[in-house]
């Protein structure tokens, strides 16, 4: 509880006494001196905890006020602290309003009206100059809704569309809506998570709130305010300052309010520029009914209570000379401005800011001491409990006797010493130099609505594989008649009039068809022999591969390859002063990789994860444990670029250990190579990054520990053989972006280990992605924004022969800006000093070919061009893409294409599946949705090809899956035989029926949607997750009908009859009737399963007869019951024999 020690220390000072006695006043002045960094925010959180009044706290920027943000939610509860943002990025450019602020800001809004308890308001300048709506105006236009309530559904319906909300299917953003049976859906401006209101009548039954990814419900409440969007122009036909919105009691803290005013004032000039260019035609605001100047914002100062925390105070003299001058305010309005200056209430403290150490932990120790023994008691606040734990680490391998500290995992954004008080706060990220983040409440990041699951979605149209009939056309779902009773089918077409009805229950046996190129695939007619003899021959190459993948694996499984020690307190170090904090993934990732250097069996992992999201640094943790452990460590690289920006990396970040890093490419001399290799072979060069070259036969190593391939997806399958050969017992580390579709096969199939990194780092902002039509005011206004900010410029030409044009051009239209030419024929040694350069900062725009594709990383260029996107691949692209956006700041990326119409179908495919996949972390999917647009390609080999694009890449996979399973079970049975699981003998189940299982009309209305939990349902395994679904479905779409309930415990019936050995279950005309595996020789005859159901079958004749029966596929045995006539007797009929 050291936490409440600090709180504790400062409630006994004097100047917070006098703080909350100045607080208690009305319009009183403060000044509050000497606090510096997280001081600031124990003193607010301790005065806030006792003042019972509302804190408005003005900061100098956004950046500053996101940090005393995240400071204070975690010093009180963090719903009593909000955060109150600018909406426009520019005045009058509505378009550009950030949604996510617009919801924060409708929040505040909405808690002031509310008039629930008082709150902290977090806020800076840009925020303050706008104006807001009224509350009267609010009040109006606020839907109230609880519990209880008498409201009728057409009610809430008719106030929705007035307030203009859209009806849609799925409510995914704010403004959105949807109606299900009794159940409304809606996202109100108000709050980060849409509501569910569920009816019973015309009463509300129950409201909870629910996340937009999943639909699924996350806390029940009890009333709601639903707000429309508060920045629209129609409701808020009025508006005041956001200084008379809030209540009169509230006190306001203000950090620098000349510099507030003057940035006020700036803003206004820029508006008024702005409204002056607007075109006469429409009418718009003037910009003093949209906006706040200083003058109106200076005398709304002067009615609150205000404590000033810079370092200079304005308040006093000033307001008072310069109202005079103006005349516009009352006599007793000047008389209470004319405080002399020195009655003005200063409080003081003495802190000072938390010295540097650099990481250098004996200037730590020593510093600590000297706290204690000049009686200050130490804390260091870390960000999570194992930044604590390394901490401890660390200083329990120092040679010290005794460190006086005490952690506390509290994560402040700026440490300090108050000598006064005794206390010294020393937060980790500055001691290790780390990137402290800060956390905005995104509420609405608009979740990547579209998935992996999304790719596989089947559009009508699509081509389909089905296993047995072959390829044939996607027709939707379509109600059928079966005996009298409707069915749900799946149709798909075949040849010129074939159709197909799938049922539901079959959906597993259908898969989207992802072939080459999308040329259209040969549709075979339903029952021709085609089909057949192409499965066949597919399977038998298919099986000669996965024979030489299991041989592989077993080689490896057998080897025994170097076991590394336990991580060291350098190991420690190095982790914990890495910049950024470890995501989840990259946690989980590190500790795969340790656990497998650990073990005896040598280490083949793929890492799988986007780009910027931290792939080299777990590399580089991997890389230390190795040389940790006295070997060495090769690093493949696919570009010059690349290895010697590694080189850079990863010496940068060992800097500090006794690690030599050297590079081989390119830009290299001859002697400067012949000498790293001399110095490998000899063991002096302890980490080698090079490009194909390390895979030559005169690169020789003393003790090679570890191979990490980088960007694997960018070398030919010779390089990597070679690769394996130089050791097979060598611990082999793949890192990768957008896998090749070869490498995800192995990883799927357990021929290596797989660690995906899926979270992207706190506080990045996905790349906003724009197609565009060259045009040279899109361009200007692009660059010189992102001057402006601080920024640089990627522009990508791949035309060699013109791309000093390009230059003058950007030249010519943003004359201040400094250009530099980069591109694959410059000498090594120029283009790496261009490179250098560019890193430095010593110039704005780059101007290249895709030279910079493969990992140039300069976190402070936040904008790309891509000039003829059309001509580059997806995976190119993204990679591209990802060089921006690697900081906190938003990135920008334009793709310049010519019209959609003279595009490709290909290109047009690649550049929407871009612009779907903005979100972070989309490499994954852009790796399959390349699958799908290029094709799956040479997957071992050449001679596969030719077959994946006959039959579909997942039919390929479909294949593969079965061969290995049984060569599993045949050839390397030996091999595989230590899993001890109940053996599976059927692999699919059918079932035919007469009765109705499907999900009506009435209750999900959505094709797609219903198509999806058919789809879902499918892949259900086991019990636990088909109540998840249930609960899940009943969540979403209100009670079960008796049809769902009824197609629910089919899938039950399908787990019994597949234990029982049965391969096609028929219900009809009150029958049940369960035909057992084909295969006479099948090993399930034999099976405990079997003797199970003989048993059952002699007890209890009466019930069910089991007999032989000829069918053209020769004699089939099967067992019969009588009188079924529902699901549940089935299910009851069976689940006594199993």
């Amino acid at each position: 509880m050291s936490k409440a020690f600090i709180a504790q220390t400062y409630l006994q000072t004097l100047q917070l006494q006098n703080l909350k006695d100045a607080i208690a006043k009305t319009e009183n002045k403060t000044h509050l001196k000497g606090l510096i960094g997280s001081s600031f925010s124990i003193v607010i959180a301790e005065a806030f905890k006792t003042a019972e009044k509302p804190f408005l706290v003005v900061f100098n920027d956004k950046e500053e006020a996101a940090y005393y943000l995240n400071d204070l939610e975690q010093l009180i509860n963090g719903k009593d602290v909000l955060f109150y943002p600018a909406s426009y990025r520019r005045p009058y450019q509505n378009e550009e309003t950030n949604n996510a602020n617009v919801l924060l800001r409708a929040e505040v809004l909405n808690r002031i009206n509310s008039r629930k308890k008082p709150c902290i308001i977090v806020t800076y300048p840009d925020a303050l100059f706008e104006k807001v709506v009224t509350k009267k105006e609010l009040e109006k236009n606020t839907l109230k809704i609880a519990v209880g309530n008498d409201l009728s559904l057409d009610f809430v319906n008719e106030v929705l569309f007035e307030y203009k909300f859209k009806r849609v299917d799925f409510v995914t953003e704010p403004g959105d809506f949807s109606v299900r049976g009794g159940i409304v859906d809606v996202f109100s401006f108000s709050h980060d998570e849409p509501y569910r209101i569920e009816f019973f009548g015309d009463e509300v039954d129950s409201i909870r709130t629910f996340d937009v990814e999943t639909q699924l419900s996350t806390e029940r409440i009890k009333k709601v305010s639903i707000i429309p969007n508060v920045a629209n122009k129609l409701i808020a036909e009025q508006r005041e300052s956001f200084l008379k919105y809030i209540s009169s009691k509230t006190v306001v803290f203000a950090k620098n309010t000349s510099y507030l005013f003057s940035r006020i004032d700036d803003f206004y000039g820029k508006a008024v520029d702005a409204f002056n260019t607007l075109s006469t035609e429409v009418k718009h605001a003037s910009p003093d009914e949209l906006f706040c100047n200083s003058r109106v914002l200076k005398r709304q100062f002067l009615d609150y209570n205000l404590v000033e925390f810079g370092t200079m105070s304005m308040f006093a003299n000033v307001i008072a000379s310069e109202e005079r001058e103006k005349q516009s305010v009352s006599k007793e309005e000047i008389a209470a401005s004319q405080i002399p200056r020195n009655d003005i209430n200063i409080i003081k403290f003495n802190t000072k800011p938390q010295p540097a150490f650099n990481k250098k932990f004996n200037l730590l120790i020593e510093n600590l001491n000297k706290n204690h023994a000049n009686g200050i008691t130490n804390y260091i606040a870390c960000v999570s409990e194992q930044q604590a734990k390394r901490f401890h680490d660390i200083f329990d391998d120092a040679e010290q006797e005794d460190i006086y500290y005490k952690t506390i995992v509290l994560s402040l954004h700026q440490g300090f010493i108050d000598t006064e008080h005794n206390i010294a706060v020393y937060t980790d990220h500055q001691i290790f130099d780390r990137y402290h983040k800060f956390h905005l409440k995104n509420g609405y990041a608009k979740k990547q609505a579209i998935s992996l699951k999304e790719l596989t979605n089947l559009e009508i149209g699509d081509y389909v594989t089905h296993i047995d009939h072959g390829i044939g056309k996607f027709g939707g779902l379509q109600k059928i008649d079966v005996e009298g009773k409707k069915q749900e089918a799946i149709k798909l077409v075949y040849g010129e009039r074939d159709i197909l009805y799938l049922s539901i229950h079959s959906l597993h046996k259908i898969t989207k068809f992802n072939g080459k190129d999308g040329k259209p695939p040969t549709v075979y007619k339903l029952g021709s022999k085609a089909w057949k003899v192409l499965k066949q021959k597919t399977k038998s190459r298919v099986k000669e591969v996965a024979f030489n993948l299991i041989k592989l694996y077993a080689k490896r499984k057998l080897k025994k390859g170097f076991q590394y020690a336990p991580d060291s307190h350098m190991q420690h170090e190095l982790e914990a002063s890495f910049i950024y904090e470890d995501t989840p993934d990259q946690i989980t990732s590190t500790a795969d990789i340790k656990a497998d250097m650990e073990s005896e069996r040598p280490m083949d992992r793929l890492i799988c994860g986007d780009v910027g999201f931290g792939k080299t640094e777990v590399a580089i943790r991997a890389a230390f444990k190795a040389v940790d452990n006295g070997k060495q460590v090769a690093v493949l690289v696919p570009t010059t670029v690349l290895a010697y920006q590694h080189s850079r990396t990863f010496a940068a970040r060992l800097k500090d250990f006794p690690v030599t890093v050297d590079y081989v490419n390119r830009f290299r001399t001859a002697k400067e190579k012949r000498e790293t290799l001399e110095g490998l072979e000899k063991g002096n060069v302890d980490i080698i990054i090079g490009t194909h070259q390390l895979a030559n036969k005169n690169v020789k190593f003393k003790d090679l520990g570890l191979l990490i391939v980088d960007e694997e997806q960018k070398f030919g399958v010779a390089v990597k053989e070679r690769l394996k050969t130089i050791k097979e017992n060598v611990d082999v580390l793949t890192l990768t972006a957008t896998p090749i579709p070869r490498t995800l096969q192995f990883s799927l199939m357990a021929a290596r280990d797989l660690s995906v990194i899926n979270t992207a780092p706190p506080n990045r902002y996905p790349i906003e992605s724009n197609v565009i039509r060259f045009g040279e005011a899109t361009i200007r206004d692009a660059v010189s924004y992102e001057i402006e900010r601080g920024g640089q410029v990627f522009f990508i030409h791949n035309r060699i022969e013109n791309i000093k044009e390009v230059a003058g051009m950007i030249q010519r239209l943003v004359p201040d800006a400094k250009i530099g030419i980069g591109h694959g024929q410059l000498d090594g040694k120029k283009l790496e000093e261009l490179m250098l350069a560019f890193m430095n900062g010593d110039f704005d725009v780059l101007v290249s070919t895709t030279i910079i594709e493969s990992g140039l990383d300069v976190p402070n260029a936040n904008t790309i061009f891509i000039n003829n996107a059309n001509n580059f691949g997806l995976s190119d692209l993204h990679q591209m893409r990802g060089r921006v956006g690697r900081s906190n700041k938003k990135a920008f990326c334009y793709f310049i294409t010519p019209e959609y119409s003279a595009m490709t179908d290909d290109a047009r495919k690649r550049i929407t599946a871009l612009e779907q996949f903005t979100e972070l972390g989309s490499g994954f999917n852009i790796a399959m949705k390349d699958l799908e647009i290029r094709g799956a390609g040479d997957l071992l080999g050449g001679e596969q090809s030719g077959f994946i694009s006959d039959i579909g890449f997942d039919t390929y996979q479909k294949i593969l899956n079965e061969a290995i399973d049984e060569l599993k079970e045949t050839e390397f049975s030996d091999l595989y035989k230590d899993d001890g699981k109940p053996k599976k003998y059927v692999k699919e189940i059918t079932i035919d029926t007469d009765f109705e299982l499907l999900f009506p009309d009435d209750y999900v209305n959505n094709i797609t949607e219903r198509l999806k939990l058919y789809t879902k349902l499918n892949d259900i395994k086991t019990e636990e997750e088909l109540t998840t679904f249930e609960t899940e479905i009943i969540d979403r779409f209100g009670e079960l009908p008796t049809q769902v309930l009824d197609l629910l415990d089919s899938v039950k019936l399908k787990w019994i009859a597949t234990k029982m050995g049965v391969e096609k279950l028929i219900m009809k005309q009150g029958k049940l009737i369960g035909y057992f595996i084909q295969d006479q020789q099948s090993g399930f005859y034999q099976s405990e399963g079997f003797s199970k159901v003989l048993l059952f079958v002699q007890k209890n004749a009466s019930k069910c007869k089991m007999k032989e029966k000829k069918t053209r596929n020769g004699l089939r045995l099967l067992i019969t019951f009588d009188n079924i006539k529902s699901t549940q007797q089935a299910l009851n009929a069976l689940s006594n024999i199993i």
